[in-house]
This record gives structure tokens, C-alpha cells and sequence, in this order.
């Protein structure tokens, strides 16, 4: 049975109330109770190489897949290697926005050795790498050297609190021009950093990324890989601690009564999927600025030097109070997202190179902590 949208706010606004005291009422409230745990944990191990991936794996990833492991059996190195049961074949085909998260992470794996008081020396793709995929060697080989003197990064203050806000912004708070430079002066590893505030610009780029966003749910294959990493209530998420989590008193109550399951947001004519689809439109159409990073070329290095970077923005936008969600979508590289791709491009990127990342950004309500398997899950020789 569906839900219309009165009865699904009487639930979530009143139906939990009813039951308050009652076994669906304590269900509807429960929380995840080892999924955070990575966050509280970050920094607490004897071995510096493990206090630094214990920080490291906070990063920010597609689909909060972590497609990170790490070899750690050579003495104070780290051998970091590509999960392949993690990849996102159809959204991401050539592993592009993978190898970006992966950067993401070498990037915080650098700056918490460094606030530890280790330089690291990192070796990119030691026995080479494809252009069309992620394959089993190695993605990198991470060197820590004790050095006092090491410069300590001041973003890194601001991991604790970085987030990817998937909630709307606030329309009536602009975001004042003055602070994209602030953004772009965190940029270091060679990417081009550029955005806009201006009025005029974020409606199309609005219409742009809303009409992207459309493509990928309306493409059965891409809308499903979704779908697949769907963590619905908080069972599923302590139990898989990954991917697109749904958790509180609203999920856990659609959940109970059976309204939002995986089969229920896969059926197009569903409430879960339609209802689902405002929610998330809701997000492109609230933007309040956009950014981007482009680069020259699109090789694997200058890939992992954009996560780099983009980590380094997200944290200064954190510091700056700023809500911050990429848009992956238009840059996704598949067929049926051609027609987007080519227009982010031409306005971007007119003389080449390859638009890396766009995102918005704007004020938005705090927002709590993605998911994270436990550190202990991710090292291949434990």
C-alpha cells in the first residue's frame, strides 16, 4: 500500500508519538550504534601508520563506498590498494571518481601523519596504472619518516566536523563572493579551482545539475547501482557501514511498516521512488553557489592530485560554515549522460582539460556523520 504524502508526515509528525513507550515507538528512534564509531576513534592507535588511516578513512568518497585497503606488512610503510568489490561500474566506468576519493584520503592519511610529527613520501601507481580502470596494483606506496619539524596542515582542525551536506539550502542566505577566493587559495596540487555566487549562473547550474541528477535516476542501470547501496534503517547500516544510508525516526518508521524497502524505491511508480526523487531534486534546486576543480590532462595522478585538493576546499568551506555536496552526476561518463557532460565541459573547460569535481554550496542544517567501517576491516593483513 502507499503512502500519500499527508499520511507519511502524520506517521513521521505523529505516528511514532502514538506509539511512544511501545515497541514501535523505541524502534522508530533507534540509532546506529557501531557505525560512528570510526569517528570517535580516529587517532587511537599505538602504530603511527594506523593513527594516520584511522584518520585517513573519514575522507570523503563516491557513494561513501571507502574503496581503500592497506597493506601495511613492510615496517613503516603503508601500501595502499583499490577495493575492487567497491567500484561503481556503471556510474563511474573508468573508475575516475574512485581514484579521486582515493586522493581524498592520501591527502587527510598525509595530514594526520604530519599532526602526529611524520613526513610522508608517497610513491603514486609504483608498478603503473590504466586509463580504463582500477586493476590489482598497487595505488600507492606511503613512506613515514619521524620529523618534529614537519609543517602541521591547519585544515586538518576541521576534519572532525567536514561533512557532505545532502540537505536543502537556505534560499534566504546567500553565499557572499568574497569567500571563493577563500576556497580556491587552499588549492596546491594543480587543479584550477573556479565557482560563482552569481545569481543568474547558479539558476543554470541549478537546471544544469537538476537535469543531470534526472538522467541518472531515470537510467535503470545507474539508478539501480543506487538503489543496491541503499542502507535502510540502523540495522543495515551497523551491519554494512557504507554507501547511502537512511536512518531516523522517518526511515526507521517506513522502514517498520514496510513503505521503503529496496524493491519499494526501485518501483518507478512508488511513493518511496517519487517522494525520493523530490527529496533529492530539492538539494540541486537549493544551491546557492557552485565550485569546481578542472585540470590539463586526465591521468591517473592528476586524478589523486584532485582528491587531494578537493579534500582541501571541503575542509576550508567547513571552516567558512559552509554546507558543501558534490554533484557527481554531470561529470558521470556514461553514454546517456553525453549531452551533460559535453555542455559542463564547454562552459568550464572550452579550451580542454577535464572538469574533475562540481559541487554545491550554501547554508544548510547541521548534519551528522557518514558511516565508517571499522579501521581494523580495511587492512589487508590483520
Amino acid at each position: 500500500m502507499n503512502l500519500t504524502r499527508r499520511k507519511m508526515i502524520f506517521l513521521v509528525g505523529g505516528g511514532a508519538v502514538v506509539a511512544a513507550g511501545g515497541v514501535f515507538g523505541y524502534a522508530a528512534t533507534r540509532r546506529p550504534q557501531t557505525a560512528f564509531l570510526p569517528w570517535e576513534r580516529a587517532g587511537g592507535y599505538d602504530d603511527p601508520r594506523m593513527r594516520a588511516l584511522s584518520w585517513a578513512l573519514l575522507a570523503p568518497n563516491p557513494h561513501n563506498r571507502q574503496p581503500w585497503l592497506a597493506d601495511l606488512s613492510e615496517e613503516g610503510v603503508i601500501t595502499l590498494h583499490a577495493d575492487h568489490d567497491r567500484m561503481l561500474p556503471h556510474t563511474d566506468p573508468f573508475s575516475r571518481q574512485i581514484t579521486i576519493g582515493l586522493g581524498c584520503f592520501l591527502e587527510l592519511l598525509r595530514m594526520a601523519a604530519a599532526e602526529d610529527g611524520y613526513r610522508t613520501s608517497t610513491a603514486l601507481f609504483p608498478q603503473g596504472s590504466s586509463a580504463l580502470g582500477l586493476d590489482q596494483r598497487p595505488v600507492a606506496r606511503i613512506a613515514f619518516a619521524a620529523d618534529p619539524a614537519v609543517e602541521r596542515d591547519p585544515l586538518f582542525a576541521h576534519v572532525p566536523l567536514r561533512r557532505s551536506n545532502k540537505e536543502p539550502f537556505d534560499l534566504n542566505r546567500p553565499v557572499v563572493t568574497a569567500l571563493l577566493p577563500e576556497l580556491g587559495a587552499v588549492v596546491r596540487n594543480g587543479a584550477r579551482f573556479g565557482g560563482t555566487v552569481d545569481a543568474t549562473e547558479v539558476t543554470d547550474w541549478r537546471a544544469l545539475t537538476h537535469e543531470a541528477l534526472r538522467i541518472e535516476v531515470e537510467t535503470p542501470r545507474t539508478y539501480q547501482e543506487s538503489v543496491d547501496l541503499f542502507r535502510i534503517g540502523h540495522i543495515e547500516v551497523d551491519a554494512n557501514p557504507d554507501g547511502i544510508d537512511f536512518t531516523g525516526p522517518l526511515f526507521e518508521s517506513l522502514r517498520l511498516t514496510g513503505q521503503f524497502t529496496r524493491e519499494a524505491a526501485s518501483d518507478t511508480t512508488n511513493f518511496a521512488y517519487k517522494s525520493g526523487l523530490d527529496a533529492i531534486f530539492a538539494n540541486t534546486d537549493t544551491a546557492m553557489g557552485h565550485v569546481w576543480l578542472v585540470t590539463d590532462d586526465n591521468s591517473r595522478e592528476t586524478q589523486i592530485a584532485t582528491g587531494a585538493d578537493w579534500l582541501r576546499v571541503n575542509l576550508a568551506a567547513t571552516a567558512q560554515g559552509l554546507g558543501f555536496q558534490p554533484l557527481s552526476q554531470a561529470l558521470q561518463e556514461f553514454p546517456e549522460m553525453a549531452g551533460i557532460y559535453a555542455q559542463v565541459h564547454d562552459r568550464l573547460a572550452p579550451s580542454g582539460g577535464t572538469v574533475q569535481m562540481l559541487s554545491r554550496i550554501g547554508y544548510g542544517p547541521t548534519v551528522g556523520k557518514s558511516p565508517r567501517w571499522p579501521l581494523e576491516s580495511r587492512i589487508m593483513n590483520v
